[in-house]
């Protein structure tokens, strides 16, 4: 059952504010400034929440911390292998991955995450320096 609390609304808030695909800290460190009471649970315990209700999806990254994205349809991401940071990327759907996959793994598929790694603009340019 979903409660709608002070704390869930400050968490959801800030991750729709923030609108870079934040790392749970980074969300937390955000509701303290403003609210400094909030534990770090509190906020995690939101995050995950949320996400669970499909109020805000959960980009899991194998090799680090995980994003929160406030947009919930369906669309790819780019993490930069040296800072970490999530990007959307722009692009349309590959028609009938799922499918594909589903046909030739034999698995009964509950969704996917397609994730792109590279190097973003700010991290590209400081390397250039």
């Amino acid at each position: 059952m979903k409660r709608n609390t002070i704390q869930r609304t400050l968490v959801l808030q800030t991750v729709q504010k923030l609108q870079s695909h934040p790392t749970a800290d980074q969300v937390y460190e955000a509701v303290a400034q403003q609210h400094p009471t909030i534990s770090r649970g509190t906020v995690y315990r939101n995050l995950n929440q949320l996400a669970e209700d499909g109020e805000i999806k959960k980009l899991e990254t194998p090799d680090g911390a995980d994003h929160f994205d406030h947009c919930c349809h369906r669309h790819y991401h780019v993490r930069c292998v040296k800072c970490g940071a999530v990007y959307d990327v722009q692009m349309e759907q590959l028609p009938n991955l799922e499918q594909l996959v589903q046909d030739s793994s034999g698995f009964e598929l509950q969704g996917f995450d397609l994730m792109f790694r590279g190097v973003c603009p700010e991290c590209a340019k400081k390397a250039r320096e």
